[in-house]
Parts: C-alpha cells; sequence; structure tokens
C-alpha cells in the first residue's frame, strides 16, 4: 500500500514537537513535581483532539484508567512519598499506553484475554514501524520531480554558505582588528558559533520523544488490525482432572494440619517464649508473602486448567480449593493480627503501613477468587486488575506518610514513646509531623535541636525551578521559616 501524508500529519507532527519539548522540559531537567501532571494535560489534550472525531471503545473501562491516571500524576505534586515517586514513573506511562490502545481498539475486542497484551505489543512495534516509514518516505520527497527545481535551489544556497565561510572569518578577523569600534560590536553579539552539547543532547532526546508520540498516535487510527482468531494466539493450559486433584488434596492436608496444630498459637494474641516481636512479625509476614502467592497463583491455575473436567471431579476439585483458600484467609488473618502487635510494641513505619494495606487487598482477592470457584461466569482478570488499580491509586491518594505520622503521634501521645529521626528522615510529610508534634509537646527530647538543623537546611526543599513545585515541600519550607524555637 502506498504510504501518504497530508497536510494535517504534517501539523500534527509539529504539535507532537511542542508536547516533546513539555516532555523534555518536566522530566530532564529538575526534579519531578507538578511538571507531571503538565505533561500530562498537554498530551491528553493532543491526543484528544487528534482522535476528536473517534469512536472510542470500552469506554467506561477507559474512564477508570483515565482518572487514575490523572489522580497519580497530581500526587507528584500534592504528596512527597519517595517510594511512590520511583514507581509511578514507570507506572503511569504504562497505565497511559495501556489506555489508548484500549480505548481505540475493537470494540468486540477482550482486553481481559491474555492476547491482549500481544495486541498492546504490536500497536507499540506498529507505531516505531510507521516512523520508519515515515522518514523514508520524506527522504524522498527530495527526490521528486515537482520539488527537484527548490530542492536544486536549496542545494545552491548551502553551497555557497560553505564557501563563504572560510572567507568571512578571515575578513572579519582583519576588520576587528583594523578598527576596535567595529570589534567592540561584534564582541557584544552573543558567540552563536559557541558548542553546547548539552543543547543537542536536549534536542537528540525532543526529537525522540516526537517520533515515538507521533508514530504511535498515528498507528491508533488505524482501527485495521490483523484480528486473532477466535481461539487466540495464547492457548489455554489444560490439565488432567486427577492430576490436580491429587496436588490439592495435598496441599489441603498440609495446611489443615498446620491450622489446626497452631490455631490457639495463631489467635492467642501472646508470644512463645522462643520468639521475639521482631521474629513474630517477620515470620507472619513470609506466610503471607508465600501463602497468599503460591495458594493463588495454584487456585487460578487450576480454575482455568480443568475448565473441561465435568461431573463429581469437578465439585470435588471445587471444594478442595475452597479449603486452599480459606486456610490461606486464616494464615492472612493471623499475619495481619502479628503486625498489629509488632506495630503495638515498635511504632508505626511507612512499610508496615503498606504491608497491612496490601493484606487487606488480598483479603478482598481472596474472597472473589472463592466466589469464582463456584460461579465460572466470573472473570478473575477482570476484578484482579480493576482491583489492583483501585488499590494502588487508593494507597497513592490517601497519602499513606500522613497515616504513619498521625499514628505515631498517637502512639506517642499513649505511650510516650516515638522516634524522631526516623520521622526526620522519613519525607517531608515527616517533619511536618514534628512541627506539630513540637507545637503540642516542645519538651520531647532532642525534638528541638533536631527541628533547628531542620531549619538551617530549609533551603534544600526549596527550588526555583517551576518543574518542581511542590505542594507538602512548600508547606515545609514555609512552616520551618516560621518556627519559632
Amino acid at each position: 500500500m502506498e504510504f501518504k501524508t497530508e497536510k494535517k500529519d504534517w501539523i500534527f507532527l509539529f504539535l507532537c514537537f511542542l508536547v516533546g519539548i513539555v516532555a523534555e522540559e518536566s522530566f530532564f531537567r529538575f526534579q519531578i513535581g507538578i511538571s507531571y501532571f503538565v505533561f500530562i494535560v498537554c498530551f491528553y489534550s493532543l491526543f484528544f483532539w487528534k482522535f476528536r472525531s473517534f469512536s472510542f471503545s470500552h469506554q467506561r473501562f477507559g474512564y477508570l484508567l483515565l482518572i487514575s491516571i490523572w489522580i497519580l500524576a497530581v500526587g507528584y505534586y500534592t504528596y512527597d512519598t519517595a517510594l511512590f515517586y520511583l514507581l509511578n514513573v514507570l507506572v503511569i506511562p504504562a497505565l497511559v499506553i495501556f489506555h489508548l490502545i484500549l480505548v481505540t481498539s475493537p470494540k468486540k475486542f477482550e482486553w481481559s484475554n491474555l492476547n491482549f497484551i500481544y495486541y498492546i505489543l504490536r500497536r507499540l512495534f506498529d507505531g516505531l514501524r510507521y516512523n520508519a516509514t515515515f522518514i523514508k518516505y520524506t527522504s524522498r520527497l527530495s527526490k521528486d520531480s515537482n520539488n527537484k527545481k527548490r530542492f536544486d535551489v536549496w542545494k545552491k544556497i548551502l553551497i555557497g554558505i560553505g564557501i563563504s565561510l572560510p572567507f568571512l572569518f578571515i575578513i572579519i578577523n582583519l576588520l576587528m582588528k583594523a578598527d576596535t569600534q567595529f570589534a567592540r560590536i561584534l564582541s557584544n553579539i552573543p558567540n552563536f558559533m559557541t558548542f553546547r552539547g548539552d543543547l543537542v543532547f536536549r534536542f537528540i532526546i525532543i526529537v525522540i520523544i516526537t517520533f515515538l508520540f507521533f508514530g504511535f498516535l498515528q498507528v491508533l487510527l488505524q482501527r485495521k488490525v490483523e484480528m486473532i482468531q477466535k481461539n487466540g494466539i495464547i492457548k489455554p493450559l489444560s490439565m488432567d482432572g486427577v492430576i490436580m486433584m491429587t496436588v490439592l488434596l495435598l496441599l489441603d492436608l498440609v495446611y489443615i494440619l498446620f491450622v489446626a496444630v497452631q490455631f490457639k498459637y495463631f489467635f492467642s494474641g501472646t508470644l512463645e517464649d522462643s520468639f521475639t516481636y521482631a521474629e513474630y512479625a517477620r515470620r507472619g509476614f513470609f506466610e503471607l508473602l508465600f501463602v497468599t502467592m503460591i495458594n493463588l497463583t495454584v487456585t487460578v491455575a487450576v480454575i482455568y486448567s480443568t475448565k473441561q473436567v465435568l461431573g463429581f471431579l469437578k465439585k470435588a476439585i471445587r471444594f478442595t480449593l475452597t479449603v486452599l483458600v480459606l486456610s490461606s484467609s486464616v494464615i492472612l488473618i493471623s499475619a495481619f493480627m502479628r503486625m498489629l502487635m509488632y506495630e503495638d510494641a515498635y511504632g508505626f513505619t511507612f512499610l508496615r503501613v503498606l504491608v497491612h494495606s496490601f493484606m487487606i487487598f488480598l483479603m478482598f482477592i481472596l474472597a472473589y477468587t472463592l466466589v469464582k470457584i463456584w460461579l465460572e461466569q466470573l472473570s478473575l482478570f477482570h476484578f484482579y486488575f480493576i482491583a489492583a488499580l483501585v488499590y494502588y491509586v487508593g494507597i497513592n491518594t490517601v497519602n499513606l506518610d500522613w497515616i504513619v505520622v498521625k499514628q505515631n503521634i498517637a502512639r506517642y501521645e499513649e505511650t510516650g514513646k516515638i522516634d524522631i529521626h526516623y520521622l526526620n528522615q522519613f519525607s517531608s510529610t515527616g517533619i511536618l509531623g514534628l512541627i506539630e508534634l513540637y507545637e503540642k509537646n516542645p519538651n520531647v527530647p532532642g525534638l528541638e535541636t533536631l527541628l533547628k538543623e531542620r531549619k538551617q537546611e530549609r533551603e534544600i526543599l526549596k527550588s526555583d525551578a517551576w518543574q518542581s513545585r511542590n505542594f507538602t515541600r512548600d508547606k515545609v519550607y514555609k512552616m520551618l521559616g516560621e518556627l519559632d524555637l
């Protein structure tokens, strides 16, 4: 098929170049702050302008993804959490790619199918191939007969400039030596011939980003996708029902024995003499990690690999899966209680609160999986993906840093114990907590000295670059300046 470009394609390429400049300014210049949200606004403005007459598919789920992307982007301005700062650099682009490919995919194409991953990879590859074809096409334009005269003129101009440069260099130097006023005038002109490697590097980045946007969005306009057959490229695994039943029975026997022997130990709320609080909580966490991951993986694998099994064997497999999920739930609850005991003894940290929230998320996953075992028409991947998205956006939104700070302050008011050095190194939110604690209890040992050091170093929190603007850091900077020590 012949490759053609129209005037609107060149306009779109220019707009992609402008968004590329915004992307380079947002991500490659200073620490990311409000710049991420600014970039998302510009990028989606470009997208919706380009696709203004396009009929989108999967719109309800698409809106959920779009809202999630915007919330995560705003988080770079509102909060100052190091973990999410790093994670969202990758998570947001992944969600953007998923969202754009989803809403531009064929309406009857099921995104929860594993073949959708193949479809995403094909779209990304098509974008790169489009750029290669576009560059090849534009390089041929100069050789067309219609443009030959114009090309010859520009070629002659460039040859003339090349010939003139040595003469101009010699003549200008001689004239500057002959007349000091002329030399002074030229010396005031900015030295535009000075090589700036950083500008060249930035321009290369902008060009790369421009063509990534251009090629990717251009191919998304084309719904002529190689449709995957009904059976799909990735065929579901099928396992023998008797084999699966044997595996599940052995696993269930181990977990039933484990839970029965240690049930009182799980929920007594006391420690064995041989364990410290740290060992007790650590064992609970690894039980959570291994049991939920292994058992959940086994459960999902069995559900999808025994679809062809019927009759009594099918019911028996469902029953053994139910026992497996319930056993996992018991151990998960035990781990949750252990972490509570550990926090009561040693206080709250970001990791401990994050683990707690992850445990609650896994309880919802296990509950839905239990229902899925008996209701085959439900889709696991639909729920898992949406639940994971809502959970991840939720923990970004609720500001876990502030929860940790408030819990530690509340624990101090009850027990008189607090780790001010952890809050000091925690994040900008931790410093806010220390200021609040000082205003209520200025006699906390070492707190005043710590805040004096922070006040002397407050300039570190301030940035003159618009890209790095952050609400929490700006607030801490202001409050440290107003703090009377």
